[in-house]
């Protein structure tokens, strides 16, 4: 049995082919179209995904849609009603495409495949809390998801065993810890649904100045971790803004400038947001545990992409044990649903692998390029390569690495979700102190702030970090062990917020973010060898188990997906090697009237 799963028309558009319970395929519209975070109806994903499949629209069984529109255009209307006439304008412009599309959906969907298939609807929170626990290694799980809002719920816990799934609690729109979340983000200069992980990121280099006032004000946090927001310091219901001018005051000033200096004040807002919702996040899984009595959590929803609060889950959490939803955001919704039907509605059985193997398989569910599809592309585009064994790669990988070499990686299938995991990567060496601030700028054109996460060899993640957690989606954050740490001189104790980053943290300064922490993604033989195995000699070479990764884009566009994506990237920054497949191309060694005319043709928009 094929089921199709869709998500689109609010933020990242997405697909994934499930067959007879199995995730065979998935991916994202943005990588495709190349517009980031690209909501509309997903159809070069689902081409891609019945490709990867073996199939065509014609041998689908379901489709599967991952909300209830109707349910989504109720709240909508209340709202509205509940605020007129403030948002007349976003009202007007939203009701159109309501009326002509989104309330036609199984209509709409039919047309757009070409077949007539059955079309199913799941609410929004279940498809999350599907996509939770169906891929998980549990058998049974507490499942949590927490992001801005769905139809009307923003927070749900449930329960799942086997094929069953369950939701036994829920808060209701407006109140939300994502557009809480969100709200600081737009109130500090960063786009909401995009920026939150900046903010997240800027958090350290704060102090928790305002943890009190947000407390005080904005949010009412019982110990059950269930809250109510003060909406008078919000206008999002209205689709006008996210802040009110009563939330300007009560932080002394207007939202800040997109792209303008940050300050210390942005600093300390992020901190001190970021630790109101990990207070928020641990009261919940403690609740959850106490009525489940579970020792394994599940979560999913876009807060369930913020690795600081869970890492803290983790650590100070009751659960033994806790898997994310790489695709945790709204992507992640078109596998929860299809996944959910393939269960629940057609009864497929759902298998748990034994040795506790989670059913993503590294996420690695997008297409793959043959060596022939990237020979015949680099002939076209003039480049100048060297074509060497697949058991050559990892070792000239990691010649170029300990060389001071910037590397861009394009192996095997792409990765679904919003990180890059060894497939559409670029990796650095984590030794170098002026790694860091040369990638930010040089080659990811953003913001100087901004830490590198480490792809460590799961095997020795012990020996550099504080905990042998495993997070192969980077989804957890821990910290570099006190052995490996340098001590800060009087000196440098005096520095404060972005001065910070001039203070070298650790023995692998790229990757140590200010307050000692890291973003880690374990790396296992048995989901990407040739990514473990240059990882492996990079580690022979130097005595280091990892090494810096980073998604393989720019800012203001989404990580790559085509070989001619992987070129025009290579040649449009300051990388200085790519090895997509088994060719390996030198910058130096590329014409320069041709990457003169890809960095023309080129141009970064801020994300």
């Amino acid at each position: 049995m094929n089921i199709l799963g869709i998500s689109a028309w609010y933020h990242d558009a997405a697909a994934c082919l499930v067959r007879d319970g199995a995730i065979v395929s998935a991916a994202q519209e943005e990588r495709f179209t190349r517009k980031k975070h690209d909501p509309e109806f997903p159809e070069n994903a689902i081409r891609s995904c019945l490709s990867i499949g073996g199939i065509e629209a014609h041998d689908l069984d379901a489709v599967g849609f991952y909300d209830k529109p109707f349910l989504k255009f109720e709240r909508l209307l209340e709202t509205y009603l509940a605020c007129a006439p403030r948002g007349l304008r976003s009202f007007q412009s939203a009701m159109p495409i309501w009326l002509t599309e989104k309330l036609f959906l199984p209509d709409r969907i039919r047309k757009e495949l070409g077949v007539d298939v059955p079309v199913y609807f799941a609410e929004h929170h279940v498809s999350h809390a599907a996509s939770a626990f169906y891929p998980s290694p549990f058998e049974q799980a507490a499942i949590l998801t927490v992001d801005g809002v769905g139809e009307w719920a923003t927070t749900t816990w449930g329960t799942g065993h086997g094929s069953e799934l369950e939701l036994l609690g829920e808060i209701r729109f407006p109140h939300s810890l994502g557009l809480l979340y969100s709200a600081f983000t737009y109130y500090t200069g960063f786009r909401v649904n995009s920026g939150e992980y900046k903010l997240m990121g800027l958090a350290p280099y704060g102090e928790t100045t305002y943890v009190d006032r947000i407390k005080d004000h904005l949010i009412d946090i019982k110990d059950d971790g269930s809250f109510r927001m003060n909406m008078d310091y919000f206008d999002y219901p209205s689709g006008l803004r996210m802040t009110s001018d009563k939330f300007h005051e009560l932080f002394e000033g207007p939202p800040k400038e997109p792209d303008s200096w940050v300050t210390q004040k942005e600093m300390d807002l992020a901190r001190s947001v970021q630790v109101v919702l990990e207070e928020t996040i641990l009261k919940m899984a403690r609740h959850i545990h106490g009525e489940t009595g579970q020792p394994n959590l599940v979560m999913a929803g876009g807060v369930a992409l913020n690795c600081v609060a869970n890492g803290r889950v983790l650590r100070e959490g009751p659960f033994d044990n806790l898997w994310i939803q790489p695709a945790a955001g709204d992507a992640g919704g078109a596998l929860g649903v299809a996944t959910y039907l393939s269960h629940r509605k057609f009864g497929e059985p759902r298998v748990v692998d034994p040795t506790r193997q989670d059913a993503q398989r590294g996420s690695y569910l997008g297409p793959i390029f043959p060596r022939d599809d990237i020979r015949s592309f680099l002939d076209t585009a003039g480049a100048v390569f060297e074509e060497i064994e697949e058991n050559e790669i990892p070792e000239r990988t990691a010649e170029a690495l300990t060389d001071g070499r910037v590397v861009g990686w394009f192996q095997g299938r792409m990765e679904f979700g919003p990180r890059a995991l060894g497939g559409r990567s670029i990796l650095g060496d984590p030794r170098d102190p002026e790694m860091q601030s040369r990638m930010n700028l040089k080659i990811k054109y953003r913001e100087s702030f901004r830490p590198f996460a480490p792809s460590v060899l799961a095997e020795h993640a012990g020996e550099v970090f504080d905990d042998s957690i495993e997070s192969p989606y980077m989804l957890l954050v821990t910290h570099v062990r006190e052995e490996h740490r340098k001590a800060v001189t009087d000196g440098d104790r005096q520095r404060t917020g972005i001065d910070l980053l001039k203070v070298p943290r650790s023995h692998v300064p790229a990757i140590t973010h200010v307050d000692y922490s890291a973003r880690v993604q374990t790396v296992h033989s048995e989901t990407n060898p040739l990514y473990w195995e240059t990882i492996q000699r990079f580690r022979k070479r130097t005595g280091i188990p990892l090494v810096i990764n980073t998604s393989f884009n720019v800012r203001g566009e989404p990580i790559v997906c085509t070989p001619e994506d992987a070129w025009n990237c290579f040649l449009g920054t300051e990388m200085d090697v790519l090895i997509a497949g088994p060719f390996l191309l030198r910058k130096e060694d590329q014409d320069p009237k041709v990457v003169e005319r890809v960095r023309a043709a080129r141009h970064f928009e801020a994300d």
